[in-house]
């Protein structure tokens, strides 16, 4: 199930860094880690849901993938960005 089209919006307006930013990495990673809550909670109800479970561990891998490009360019953007989500720190690989 996607997110409500509220939330999604709430989201963009918090994390984007001019007036048309939909799709830099900050917002993108906001996006992803409200669908991994959304995922994570249906998941503590469904424990058997195997097809929910590998769609979370996908996005979970993409996130991860954007941190470390949002990483490599600006380390003290990306510091910040994790202390507001409340996500833990990538390590470097």
């Amino acid at each position: 199930m996607p997110l409500p089209k509220e939330v999604k919006t709430d989201v963009i307006g918090t994390y984007r860094t001019k007036e048309s930013d939909t799709g830099s990495a900050d917002v993108q990673i906001a996006l992803l880690t409200s669908r991994i809550k959304q995922i994570t909670d249906h998941l503590r109800t469904n424990k058997k849901d195997f097809h929910s479970r590998r769609g979370l561990l996908k996005l979970v891998g993409k996130r991860r993938r954007l941190e470390g490009y949002l990483r490599k360019k600006d380390i003290e953007k990306y510091r910040g960005l994790i202390q507001q989500l409340g996500i833990r720190e990538q390590k470097p690989q």
